[in-house]
């Protein structure tokens, strides 16, 4: 009886060892969740996009054969390559997700620029015309809508991108080369990225497997919930992709819904980088913020009494690490909202309540007749371009439209030309003026400031 009891002790304490041991791995393992029950959640939400665009020439040929004409002559290439049609279609793909079930779906804007027919697949093959509300090519966001005909849509669910950590798993659904329905799975890379796609960047970097056709499709966490919008990749690069953080899109979602496009709030300040030897320098009390370096006159900031110096640290209850942090924070702020600043001046902090104004966009929209022939959108370069690159005159490009004559050449958003044909260019209405008095036949070379180098650009003005 002894060593039956005995026995039953030791057993006893053995599993209650072994049950510790087991619940103490299970709390740390590293454990793969599993994504079918994810995919299988979000998969009915998403579509894909097909666009149509006619592309119409003033003469009969493709921009490329313009070499072969200046070489040959006309006549040769008509004798040799004949006539080519002056109208072609030219398709492309990408992918979407649809937010609400009255038809409203959510891609890039770059999927669906300048399509002349908008066509949109459900999972189960129903098939959609869809028209666009509404696009941002400063975000890449664009708005469609679908009529449902009665038919019940499956919708996502948006879920908190600034709870995002790093490490955290995510799962990427599209459309890539045309394979539909496509999942693939990493993790959250890096978060606030600028990778230059535009003034707005502050993207979620992620290992999840992002090609062409993914663009516009959903990020989405281990919940199911929409964290991003995925958008670009890096070409070359394996294992890196970027999404638009949702909380970001929101905000643009819900004015392409209500007002067709975006407005944008304003502060009146031009920023930097607070660097480590300006800390040092002022001996300042924090290692990051924004420091003004200019005010501009009458705006929501200098009748609020900013000044240069002040540095910026937090933005009505968020932090400002970075001047981007900033500049998307003021963006997305509805113009004639009272927000709550704390700033460091002369060492101390101080909280500065200001109003934000509007946004008035220095595009150079009403000489779309000089720019049209290109197919480029100028704008002056913006502060926090200015302050990230440090060259301070230009045309800056807002956008490049597909299959124009930019394109073709290989221009690309946030390329800031500097001179076109020698002439210095100190803003986007110099390019105007400069590219208005280049006559058909002639050619224009632009010198374009992109990333860290700059190259030449030649077009052939037709």
């Amino acid at each position: 009886m002894f060593k039956k009891r005995i026995a039953v002790y030791f057993l006893s304490i053995f599993l209650a060892v072994s049950l510790n041991i087991s619940i103490a791995l299970a709390k740390n393992c590293i454990c793969i969740p599993d994504f079918s029950k994810v995919a299988e959640k979000v998969s009915p939400a998403v579509v894909n996009v097909f666009t149509t665009r006619v592309i119409k020439f003033s003469h009969p040929s493709f921009p490329d054969d313009e070499m072969f004409r200046f070489f040959f002559g006309d006549e040769f290439f008509k004798r040799f390559f004949g006539e080519r049609p002056h109208v072609f279609k030219r398709r492309s793909l990408g992918s979407g997700f649809i937010i609400s079930r009255d038809g409203y779906i959510v891609t890039n804007n770059h999927v669906v620029a300048k399509a002349t027919e908008i066509k949109v697949v459900l999972k189960d093959g129903s098939e959609f015309k869809a028209k666009v509300v509404g696009t941002d090519p400063k975000t890449d966001i664009a708005l469609l809508k679908i009529d449902p005909k009665g038919k019940k849509l499956s919708v996502v669910k948006f879920g908190d991108s600034d709870k995002l950590k790093i490490g955290e798993w995510v799962l990427a659904i599209g459309n890539p080369f045309g394979l539909s329905y496509t999942v693939t799975a990493g993790i959250v890379s890096a978060k606030g990225r600028v990778i230059g796609e535009g003034p707005y960047d502050n993207f979620i970097q992620t290992d999840a497997s992002i090609n062409p056709g993914n663009s516009g499709g959903p990020l989405v966490n281990i919940e199911g919930e929409v964290v991003g919008i995925n958008t670009a990749i890096i070409a070359g690069a394996q294992g890196i992709g970027f999404a638009i953080p949702i909380n970001l899109a929101k905000v643009i979602i819900k004015q392409l819904k209500e007002h067709g496009r975006v407005i944008r709030g304003w502060l009146g300040v031009y920023i930097q980088e607070l660097t480590p030897e300006l800390v040092k320098a002022q001996k300042l009390p924090v290692n990051r913020g924004a420091i003004i370096t200019k005010v501009i006159p009458n705006s929501p900031a200098a009748k609020a009494g900013l000044k240069p110096g002040d540095v910026i640290v937090e933005y009505n209850g968020k932090k400002i690490n970075h001047i981007n942090d900033l500049t998307v924070a003021v963006s997305t702020t509805p113009p004639g909202t009272k927000v709550e600043l704390v700033i460091v001046r002369n060492r101390k902090f101080k909280r500065v309540k200001v109003k934000i104004g509007e946004l008035k966009e220095s595009v150079v929209s009403k000489k779309a007749g000089v720019l049209e022939k290109f197919g480029l959108v100028l704008g002056d370069i913006p502060p926090n371009v200015r302050e990230r690159t440090g060259i301070s005159e230009g045309a800056y490009v807002i956008d490049v439209k597909p299959g124009s004559l930019a394109s073709a050449a290989g221009f690309r958003r946030g390329d800031i030309i500097t001179s076109i044909n020698g002439i210095n260019v100190k803003s986007a209405q110099d390019a105007v003026e400069i590219l208005s008095r280049i006559k058909k036949g002639e050619y224009a070379t632009f010198l374009v400031n992109r990333g860290e180098g700059a190259l030449y650009i030649t077009i052939l003005v037709e």
